[in-house]
């Protein structure tokens, strides 16, 4: 092919329906005889719930029926994905914020207003909620087959704490984060129809897969009667990866009223009803010699667990466990049991807690021994996993280091705090390096070439956002050799053919090799084709002296579109359909991308008000697709890498096991003002391992230690080290 889409600035193919309104998200799609549901939720930590008293509300105008544990809609848990338990199947509260009952009405207004209406008397007792509080122990297992404890030990050293003593410098820092959340765009909704007992729901999922699973064992039908419909999803950063128990209980409504349901949480029941970023303890020593050399790496993590279920974090060894050479390595990812909301993964869910702590207790080696921050990197940098010999498919991290601080103008720091001034402002420099696995999954894609010169690539795989849908068009069209204009697409759902899931950086990687297998299938059955038909000009030739290059078939004598042989032959379509099975790359290769970030920052040296200046991120992510969905990702992922550091957070409660910030007035993200022009740049090297083409992820690279790339400018500028995030003027402020 002369021209080919992959790696240009392509327009996204559904940015003119989202920008003109013309989308239909999950909220938007109508449905004859439409009744609304509203949840209520419990105001209490833990308990039981005494009485519930609907009784007014029943009475309300246009409602049809209040769900409760004394009203209940039966559901079902299902083990090892989501929740540990069922909401409405008995009076007990396990968090606060728990659905404890469910109006369904004729309307939105007349659900939430009878919702008002019902009284609900309880018997408290106190949550677990500190982290502090509670004993942490090393889980027994955890997902995606992480350790959750090892050690690797030099010969002759006893122990790691004997490591650390032999040191010549040690590094100690303890380090904690609040509660984080999602906080996508689109809030959670569902709209859910039975139509000859099949169930079709409308939510927006990153997993259509998933998702089916969940509300077929949740609802106890078989998974072939769901259907889930998920093709705008307005952002969901790891909060729609799973479907949540809202989903369900709407489904088991509109299956009793034999009517559609819908339902949409306010933004408070997104905070309390959905996964979050858990609540994290993390203690980093380090131990070097004199020049900055890594003698011994510990890392230790107690982690929010709640009660009812979540997310297993571990932030100690996917940041120490492959960071940096080290011959003495101690991590631990413990967690701590609490009564508390369910966690969930969350954009770079292990990753982001554990490189910020890591990646800033760097920074403190690298004044404690006055290294470069770059230059104590590159000493310490590993061509291989630490404590093992498996190498990288690929990995150009030190590139990354020389192209980002040649771009940032890194050489212009001052190694001294509170160094450079302008005015009443301080400015620092400070950099972090990241790592992120690149997941991938089985995926299948069907391609269909139709008689008018189009192509109809059709998978499951849900666009969040991300640029996932433009992605696969642009792979579509590479492979057949056809503008992108000629390629239709059908995604989001999920009785296609399962492409790669929008989860864990690994879209790409997954569906890529199943789009150009799917291609290649469609092309040999109009091959076949084209040598089988009477009315073929090509009947009977030899397959081999047949070619497929851009589009058209060609022999030494004629040529024509694949269309104009479809419509020879009186064929409307042909096509064939690609699968891409992971191989055992992960058994001798660790695959991962990677990333150096690069921040300046100025803090007004009378308020303490921190504020981002420049940002520069380089990574090194294999093959680019689609340039433009690049950097969008990139320069996202780095935002809300700044609001991690600045802004995010949500306390809790004590005694109660309230999220005290669950609105989008006391739960503070970045705006526009608080981001300058980010610089992004990537390597574009493909990797030669995973595929053809050689893409890895990058949605959720620019998350990682993008934190602490901003806690390090601030200690630079200021002097002060913030180990608590977030960093608040308030803990910057200091007499000069």
């Amino acid at each position: 092919m002369a021209y080919t889409p992959i790696g240009r600035e392509i327009d996204r193919i559904d940015g003119r329906l989202k920008v003109t309104g013309a989308a239909q998200y999950s909220g938007d799609h109508p449905a004859p005889a439409l009744v609304h549901a509203y949840l209520i939720t419990s105001s209490i930590g833990l308990g039981r719930i005494r009485a519930m008293d609907t009784a007014a509300a029943l009475d309300a105008p246009g409602v049809l029926d209040v769900y409760s544990p004394f009203n209940p809609l039966r559901l079902y848990v299902m083990p090892g994905l989501g929740e540990n338990y069922a909401p409405l199947q008995d009076p007990e509260v396990r968090f606060h914020g728990q659905i404890i009952a469910m109006v369904v009405a004729e309307s939105f207004e007349q659900a939430r207003d009878a919702a008002a209406l019902v009284t609900t008397t309880y018997d408290a007792t106190t949550p677990r909620t500190s982290l502090d509080d509670e004993p942490s122990a090393l889980p027994e297992t955890t997902p995606g087959g992480h350790p959750a404890g090892s050690t690797v030990l030099a010969p002759g050293v006893a122990s790691i704490d004997a490591a650390l003593t032999a040191s010549d410098v040690v590094v100690q820092a303890r380090f904690h984060q609040d509660a984080q959340h999602h906080v996508a765009m689109e809030p959670h909704v569902t709209l859910a129809q039975w139509r000859d007992g099949i169930l079709t729901v409308h939510s927006g999922t990153q997993v259509p897969l998933f998702a089916v699973m969940l509300i077929a064992a949740r609802l106890g039908i078989p998974a072939d009667r769901v259907q889930v419909m998920s093709k705008y999803v307005g952002g969901g950063f790891g909060s729609k990866v799973l479907s949540w128990y809202d989903t369900s209980l709407a489904a088991a409504a509109a299956d009793v009223l034999n009517r559609p349901v819908r339902l949409v949480l306010t933004r408070e029941q997104v905070f309390q009803v959905i996964g979050r970023r858990g609540q994290i303890n993390q203690t980093v020593r380090l131990g070097a010699s004199r020049d900055g050399v890594l003698t011994a790496v510990s890392h230790v993590t107690d982690a929010e667990m709640p009660a009812v279920g979540g997310w297993h974090m571990v932030a100690a060894e996917t940041s120490s466990g492959l960071s940096y050479r080290t011959p003495n390595l101690h991590v631990e990812d413990r967690q701590v049991a609490l009564d508390m909301s369910p966690t969930w993964a969350m954009r770079a869910p292990n990753e982001a807690p554990g490189a910020f702590a890591l990646e800033t207790a760097m920074d403190e080696l690298a004044v404690a021994t006055g290294v470069d921050p770059v230059e104590l990197r590159l000493r310490n940098y590993t061509t291989v996993v630490p404590g093992t010999e498996r190498p990288w498919t690929s990995k150009y991290l030190d590139e990354c280091y020389h192209v980002g601080a040649r771009r940032f103008g890194w050489s212009a720091r001052s190694a001294t705090p509170r160094a450079r001034t302008d005015g009443d402002w301080l400015i620092g420099m400070g950099m972090a390096s990241a790592v992120y696995p690149t997941d991938r999954q089985p995926a299948t894609v069907r391609v269909r070439l139709h008689a008018d010169n189009t192509a109809v690539v059709s998978t499951a795989t849900v666009d969040p956002g991300t640029g996932a849908a433009t992605m696969v068009a642009t792979v579509g069209a590479d492979a057949l050799g056809i503008p992108i204009r000629r390629i239709e697409l059908q995604y989001g759902d999920s009785t296609l053919p399962q492409g790669g899931s929008s989860v864990g950086s690994g879209a790409t990687a997954s569906t890529v090799p199943a789009v150009q297998a799917a291609a290649r299938a469609a092309v040999d059955e109009l091959r076949r084709l084209a040598v089988t038909s009477p009315r073929s000009p090509w009947h009977g030739i030899d397959p081999a002296d047949l070619h497929y290059e851009n589009g058209r078939l060609r022999s030494a004598d004629r040529a024509m579109t694949f269309g104009q042989l479809l419509t020879t032959v009186g064929t409307p379509a042909v096509g064939g359909e690609g699968s891409h099975q992971p191989g055992d790359e992960a058994n001798r290769y660790a695959i991962h991308s990677f990333g150096a970030h690069f921040c300046e920052v100025r803090v007004n040296r009378h308020t303490g008000e921190p504020r981002v200046n420049r940002f520069t991120t380089v990574v090194d992510a294999g093959r680019v697709v689609n340039a433009r969905a690049a950097r969008s990702q990139l320069v996202g992922g780095v935002i809300m890498g700044i609001g991690h550091a600045l802004l995010e957070h949500n306390p809790v409660e004590p005694g109660t096991g309230r999220l005290a910030a669950s609105n989008l007035a006391d739960y503070m993200v970045p705006v526009n003002a608080d981001i300058p022009d980010i610089d992004v740049h990537w390597l574009d090297r493909p990797d030669p391992v995973l595929s053809e083409l050689g893409a890895k992820g990058l949605g959720e690279i620019g998350t990682v230690a993008s934190a602490a790339a901003v806690g390090n400018a601030v200690f630079n500028a200021t002097g002060v080290r913030v180990r608590d995030l977030p960093i608040t003027l308030d803990k910057l402020l200091q007499d000069d």
